[in-house]
């Protein structure tokens, strides 16, 4: 046994332990007969079939629809936040970032129910709104854009600290360089700046919207289970239902589709190229 495979024994062990055992746990659970509560059994594709034949599919589109849209729009907002960082606090804008990641000590539930007395109907924003103009709006509580909102809000130190990272590994040499060979303001970005941070984008969106398809409270604190997540069925069927296998393979089946779409972004760009290997 050569030392360095010695050194890491350590670390493979945790990982088989901590990782890969509750993923093979979970799958052989998921081929076991409905509503039993161990391994003991024939295996069986009655849960899956369960699955396709029920309206399941629903909730996986409304997932990932939702994360989906929590990406793109933490992209275009996360983006100008995390340049602005880097430019203005240079060597010191990854501890201004790590300010964005305190909400994170306060528990997600007590920040969204934060927002649903914000938006709920003579609340924060309503009730000033009435209270300023004397004008009644409608609320927004219990609604998609709700949802949309809580979860943007939630993801955002998500996106906005491996984006700053990305960003602030751009040589300031080589944007120097670009403005010397008569580059715009608008080629420097488009040409050496965003190419050169997109590791960081790239890590950003892929984390946010592996976050995002398994988010559960947003759409039953903000959006009053209006919507119903993926995530929302596999509670449901681990603990009001007692159908643990059914959980388990709504749970496989969420992991191979994220899997499969974030493998598939991946193939579409060049990983040696975005980080910078040739």
């Amino acid at each position: 046994m050569s030392p360095g495979f010695r050194a890491s024994l350590p670390v493979v062990i945790f990982l088989l332990a901590g990782f890969a055992a509750p993923l093979i746990a979970v799958t052989w659970f998921s081929f076991m007969p409905a509503r039993t509560f161990s391994f003991a059994g024939a295996a069986t594709l009655e849960n899956y079939r369960t699955i396709v034949e029920s309206t399941s599919y629903i909730s996986f589109l409304w997932s990932l629809g939702l994360a989906a849209v929590t990406v793109v729009l933490l992209a275009f907002i996360a983006y100008p936040v995390a340049y602005g960082l880097v430019r203005v606090f240079g060597k010191w804008s990854m501890l201004v970032t790590l300010l964005f990641t305190i909400p994170l000590f306060v528990s997600e539930n007590i920040r969204l129910y934060g927002w649903v007395l914000f938006l709920i109907k003579n609340g924060v924003l309503l009730g000033t709104i009435k209270s300023l103009f004397g004008v009644q709006a409608e609320s927004m509580l219990f609604t998609l854009p709700a949802i949309i909102l809580g979860m943007v809000y939630v993801y955002l130190p998500f996106m906005l600290f491996p984006m700053s990272l990305g960003i602030s590994m751009v040589p300031q040499d080589t944007r120097d360089a670009a403005v010397d060979l008569g580059a715009s303001r608008w080629q420097v970005f488009r040409e050496v700046e965003l190419p050169l941070s997109m590791p960081g984008i790239l890590i950003g969106c892929l984390l946010t919207f592996v976050l995002a398809v398994g988010a559960i409270a947003e759409a039953k604190v903000l959006g009053g289970q209006q919507i119903i997540p993926i995530t929302h069925d596999i509670e449901i069927a681990f603990t009001y239902a007692q159908n643990w296998p059914l959980g388990a393979a709504l749970a496989v089946l969420l992991m191979l589709v994220v899997g499969a779409l974030v493998l598939l972004v991946l193939r579409r760009f060049d990983l040696d190229v975005l980080l910078g290997r040739r």
